[in-house]
């Protein structure tokens, strides 16, 4: 491992992701200390990178897609992985989550439940 690589690999966990809905690809690359260059060619190379553009053509990364670049990041640089091996590796993690709901913040059934009754009782007839 480079010197280079090894710096990166001490930072890749201690990035805070800010609570925005959208990020310019300058604001990813600084949050995780990459080249902008380094991010496109990623677009190109990994299907989970899907930036939409805005109406001006510029990239508009999602929590989500900083997230994996972050993975992408820790998997290249720290765990020594090629592109085709990472690009396999993000793959068969895809193919391993189960769950419909995988965000921590997704409602549960009781909550889905109440919301449910409360605008059926907006909707009923008043007696």
């Amino acid at each position: 491992m480079t010197p280079r690589n090894r710096a990166a690999a001490v930072n890749t966990f201690d990035v805070v992701i800010p609570e925005k809905l959208y990020f310019r690809i300058g604001e990813v690359a600084r949050l995780c200390r990459l080249p902008a260059y380094v991010l496109r060619f990623w677009e190109t190379e990994f299907p989970q990178l899907k930036p939409i553009k805005s109406n001006t053509g510029q990239r508009m990364y999602r929590h989500k897609d900083v997230e994996n670049v972050l993975r992408i990041k820790n998997l290249l640089y720290n765990e020594g992985f090629t592109i085709a091996g990472a690009r396999q590796q993000l793959r068969g993690e895809k193919d391993q989550s189960i769950l419909p709901f995988p965000d921590k913040r997704a409602p549960n059934l009781k909550q889905i439940s109440q919301g449910l009754r409360d605008i059926l009782a907006i909707l009923s007839p008043r007696r």
